[in-house]
């Protein structure tokens, strides 16, 4: 398919969505949003596929929905805009892979919940994260307040959504809404850097590592345990498994296979 919102690639084992829109800020339109849900399918589909990074432009990596689109919007016409995203999200979240966003300027809006459902986030000071919905009549719509409550807890989740507050490079790193704090010319290189990190483990330790932590921080700490339990023995049955400890005990570099 060719793209006309944003610039999608694969290099190397690490796919990226580069979100194209620089002239309104990557605001997230409809088409917009529909690419990225293919070019996320086409990532679903290629097992050579170890890692994920989003990014934006050097200003924005998405400075929320298009209000344009969305200002006349009905009540069945904004459950349908808003459909896309959350499933958008939700694919990221649970990708059998780690999902990193690149994130320069600003992430409001959509782009601040799009960024959530990535496992990690990557910015620096001049990155800016911000809900700014209640001040337009509405509410988040892609379910960031939920993706926000583990990270900052509920009170700050509050403060930030209801006064619609703009957090910054180092106040989100110290909040632990972003996972890397570097320079702000540094942000895409230190997201490649993290995707080269995690694809020298192996893969399906990755995703159960991944899946585990997910259900105990969407649905319980109870199932949470459950899937790890379950997760845990299962990986005893993976080639990488016997290879990560045989190379232990022989002091040698594993050679994984993702099998």
């Amino acid at each position: 398919m060719a793209y006309q919102n944003i610039l999608y690639s694969v290099e190397d084992g690490v796919a990226t969505i580069k979100l194209n829109r620089p002239a309104a800020y990557n605001a997230l339109n409809t088409a917009l949003n529909l690419e990225v849900l293919d070019a996320l399918k086409e990532v679903s589909g290629d097992s050579a596929i170890r890692a994920l990074v989003i990014t934006g432009s050097e200003k924005a990596f998405a400075a929320g929905a298009d209000i344009g689109e969305m200002a006349g919007a009905t009540p069945g016409v904004a459950r349908k805009i808003c459909s896309v995203a959350i499933e958008i999200n939700n694919r990221l979240e649970t990708l059998p892979i780690p999902v990193i966003a690149a994130v320069n300027g600003l992430a409001w809006g959509g782009g601040f919940e799009m960024a959530l459902a990535c496992d990690f986030r990557v910015g620096g000071p001049k990155t800016s994260f911000k809900l700014p919905e209640v001040s337009l009549g509405i509410i988040p719509g892609a379910n960031g307040t939920q993706r926000l409550i583990p990270l900052v807890g509920a009170s700050k989740a509050k403060e930030l959504t209801m006064l619609c507050l703009a957090v910054k490079g180092e106040e989100a790193y110290r909040l632990g809404i972003l996972t890397r704090l570097v320079d702000d010319d540094k942000v895409l290189e230190e997201a490649y850097h993290l995707a080269a990190e995690l694809k020298k483990m192996p893969g399906k330790s990755l995703a159960a590592a991944k899946q585990a932590i997910n259900v105990g921080s969407n649905e319980s700490v109870a199932e949470g345990k459950r899937v790890e339990s379950s997760e845990f023995c299962l990986l005893f049955d993976t080639h990488d498994q016997k290879e990560g400890m045989e190379a232990f005990a022989q002091k040698r570099e594993a050679k994984y296979t993702n099998s």
